[in-house]
């Protein structure tokens, strides 16, 4: 299927996974809203990719405020087709030591942020009729556990259940969904986990990603931002049902369904 001209949102665009994701579906001829809760980090964004890209200022767990980002996207190129929700954080902690309110906020921007975005998105494409893709990004978290993890572990593993429930209610109107699980990205987010996960486990930074993050890869190899990008513009193409309701691994086979 031809991208040229289709208008997509990627949330939390304006750096790693979602900037790669951007700039690839940019190259592919799509129009993109770089929607971030940085307004000044989007619009930089924005600046260096060009025209087709329209920077949103996006808390995904805000309700007008993803709405009327939406609105603002479907306005300036005329649709919207195709949906990445990719905004997320990390947070490192023990259940035991895990504040109430890191719990609370992980989920809201994880699973609140995944369905707000979804439910708008959803909207225009219904009422315009021409179908569309719904993208979430999960984790290889979607499908396994780690500890110091729990909040992240189970947002991603809801997602899940979210793409699934899309995938069957907007098969009426061409609308597919997925869901694609990286392993670990060298992102700042996932630099950031190094350091904290040394503290916490007592362990050094080299055997953190050594025998961590990277044990159960086939290659001892980060997953790149270029393996992810492809992915999701591989599923944004993607021109039948057929993968609807599907998760994607990719993980350097760190989990193999």
């Amino acid at each position: 299927m031809t991208l040229k001209n289709k208008v997509a949102l990627v949330t939390g665009s304006a750096s790693g996974i979602g900037r790669k994701i951007a700039e690839t579906y940019v190259e592919a001829g799509l129009r993109v809203g770089i929607a971030d809760i940085n307004i000044e980090a989007a619009t930089s964004a924005a600046e260096e990719i060009g025209p087709a890209a329209l920077p949103l200022c996006m808390d995904v767990t805000n309700e007008d405020e993803v709405n009327a980002g939406v609105d603002s996207l479907a306005a300036h190129f005329g649709s919207i087709d195709i949906l990445v929700s990719n905004a997320g954080i990390q947070h490192i902690d023990a259940i035991v030591d895990l504040d109430y309110s890191s719990w609370k906020k992980l989920l809201a921007i994880h699973l609140d942020g995944a369905f707000l975005t979804t439910r708008a998105c959803m909207r225009k494409m219904v009422e315009r009729g021409k179908g569309g893709s719904v993208i979430l990004m999960g984790s290889a978290h979607s499908k396994v556990a780690s500890p110091l993890k729990a909040p992240y572990v189970t947002a991603k593993h809801g997602l899940l259940g979210l793409c699934r429930v899309i995938a069957k209610e907007g098969a009426e109107h061409a609308i597919r969904s997925n869901v694609i699980c990286p392993g670990f990205v060298l992102t700042p987010l996932v630099e950031k986990q190094i350091p904290e996960q040394a503290a916490e486990l007592g362990i050094s930074e080299e055997e953190v990603v050594k025998n961590i993050m990277l044990k159960d890869t086939v290659d001892g190899e980060f997953t790149t931002l270029d393996d992810v990008a492809s992915v999701a513009l591989f599923l944004a193409a993607f021109p039948t049902n057929a993968l609807t309701g599907q998760s994607i691994m990719v993980s350097h086979g760190w989990f193999m369904q």
